[in-house]
């Protein structure tokens, strides 16, 4: 099993480019079902979840190629099954985005329930009552969703009680070949949201209100073809501009975009940080200073994301002063304390939602283990800013969600090397 290998010590300095969002790619991947007609996909990141994507779509019977651009080309003209298998399903929790498309165009779909990091409670139910206010019929069953609609969905108002961006997602999807038009009522905002919507307009949907509480979407009778590109990953961004925060560092982020990080951006500022932005990338700089602690708490877009949480608090581990961190989305996304208290930091949990940070002037490296995908880039980070050689086991919850994230910290100077 592989980890990482990394030397505390060296202030993040340097360029390089951001990667495509692996939350935006994995359900426009999702969404190709919807058409038979061939789809083209750029700048998805080339990571493991993403690989999973593309097996499933694979098994369903769906023509898959990366072409020479590493472009993903996608055929969904004929499908062997409509049964998403567990073996899959398991290991990816936006798997289960498969089920609004393959309903919404078959009539018919068959997908397990869901896996992915074990950072809480995130029910589907949110998911099924939309689909049954469709029109579909909706079964669980051996740990499968069954859903059945012979006749087609159909359009309707539908209230979300509770913001989900997978349930979002899901019901967008299924809207779009449903007859007539479906309100989504407290829909999820987040910029993921708005690149689907966006791949689903290129390829002939009718959706509106994307980025907004209100999603409009007016059914159409079938799909098409096109191309479209992936946004860049802001959580990507928000860990990379964070580790320069902790180290000291000044560093330029080519291909992201600021507008989808304004929260992240405003508590770097807060903890000490010159930013500078333009319309494709980035610039951080902390002038060698030590980070100011910077209280946040974690709320659905545009708030403080719970994607960048961990990251923060490694970072909150070595600034000047006391903060808290309030994590209001999943009740169990603190796995990483025990694990940064090993490297030296001086972290108390209040309860299962709140943790108060001490900031230590240096951490110290110890052996550590990854227990989820953002919990291992914190960790990382705690690494970068510790003395001492530190080895990090379990990374491949890193390559969930981070593209070659040994080569990109060695080109802002960061010795860190992947080791069996």
């Amino acid at each position: 099993m592989d980890k990482l290998q990394i030397e505390g010590g060296p202030t993040l300095a340097g360029s390089i480019k951001v990667s495509g969002a692996k939350n935006a790619a994995l359900p426009i991947l999702a969404a190709t079902l919807l058409t038979e007609k061939p789809v083209v996909i750029a700048n998805a990141p080339h990571l493991h979840d993403v690989t999973t994507m593309i097996e499933l779509l694979a098994c369903l019977g769906v023509e898959v190629m990366i072409d020479e651009k590493l472009r993903v080309q996608v055929a969904a003209k004929t499908l062997m099954q409509l049964r998403a298998p567990y073996e899959l399903v398991k290991t990816m929790r936006a798997s289960f985005l498969v089920l609004g498309p393959l309903l919404a165009r078959f009539g018919r779909a068959e997908v397990s329930l869901p896996g992915g990091c074990a950072i809480g409670s995130r029910p589907v139910d949110q998911h099924l009552k939309g689909f049954e206010a469709l029109g579909a019929s909706v079964e669980v069953r051996d740990g499968y969703v069954l859903a059945e609609a012979p006749h087609g969905l159909k359009g309707t108002d539908i209230y979300m009680d509770l913001v989900t961006v997978g349930g979002t997602q899901n019901i967008m999807m299924a809207a779009c070949l449903a007859n007539g038009t479906t309100r989504l009522f407290n829909a999820a905002c987040e910029p993921e949201i708005v690149d689907l919507g966006n791949f689903l307009n290129e390829v002939g949907a009718k959706v509106t209100g994307h980025g907004t509480s209100t999603i409009e979407v007016q059914g159409v009778d079938a799909l098409g073809s096109g191309s479209y590109r992936v946004m860049p990953d802001r959580v990507e961004v928000g860990t990379y501009l964070i580790a320069a925060a902790a180290t000291g560092g000044s560093i330029t982020l080519r291909d992201a975009e600021a507008n989808t990080l304004g929260a992240v951006l405003e508590k770097l500022q807060q903890a000490g940080a010159h930013i500078a932005w333009d319309d494709n990338q980035i610039r951080l700089d902390m002038g060698g200073a030590r980070p100011r602690a910077v209280d946040i708490e974690t709320s659905p877009y545009p708030g403080f994301p719970t994607d960048v949480q961990a990251q923060f608090m490694a970072m909150n581990a070595v600034a000047e002063g006391t903060s808290t961190i309030k994590e209001n989305i999943f009740e169990n996304r603190f796995m990483h304390v025990h694990e940064l208290n090993r490297l030296g930091a001086k972290i108390e949990l209040h309860g299962s939602m709140t943790a108060v940070i001490q900031g230590v002037s240096r951490l110290r490296a110890a052996p550590v283990m990854a227990t989820d995908l953002r919990a291992s880039s914190s960790l990382v980070i705690a690494a970068l800013a510790a003395s001492g050689t530190t080895i990090i086991d379990r990374i491949y919850h890193i390559d969930r969600g981070y593209e070659t994230i040994e080569e990109k910290l060695a080109q802002l100077g960061a010795k860190v090397r992947r080791i069996s």
